[in-house]
């Protein structure tokens, strides 16, 4: 993967606008965050294989980025997206990593539905 460059990124969004699309959006702040500091309050949200159709896509913001999807009725968006790539399927995956390197947002893009 490749840090955002607004301008690539961009074109790759609109790539899929308006076309029949899968989604597979995820946060965490890791999975067993509270096991090892009790303190920490964990939280995460996970969706895959759902089609959508998006009428807009954007990236906003400095890095870390914020890239949304304007729907029909609404939007959907991940914030802290640092890095990118169209991979060998032709899917746009898109990932926000923290300080450590360790995986807090992932939001992919495809025409066909993600098996893997």
């Amino acid at each position: 993967m490749e840090q955002v460059q607004v301008g690539k990124l961009q074109v790759l969004l609109d790539s899929f606008a308006n076309k029949d699309v899968f989604l597979h959006l995820e946060t965490t702040n890791g999975a067993y965050a509270s096991h090892f500091n009790e303190n920490v309050f964990n939280a995460g949200a996970f969706i895959r294989n759902i089609a959508v159709k998006y009428e807009l896509g954007k990236v906003a913001g400095e890095s870390p980025h914020r890239v949304g999807l304007k729907l029909p009725h609404g939007w959907v968006y991940a914030q802290g997206i640092t890095h990118f790539e169209l991979d060998e399927h032709g899917r746009l995956l898109m990932a926000g990593h923290d300080q450590a390197g360790k995986l807090a947002v992932a939001l992919q893009i495809s025409e066909t539905p993600f098996t893997y």
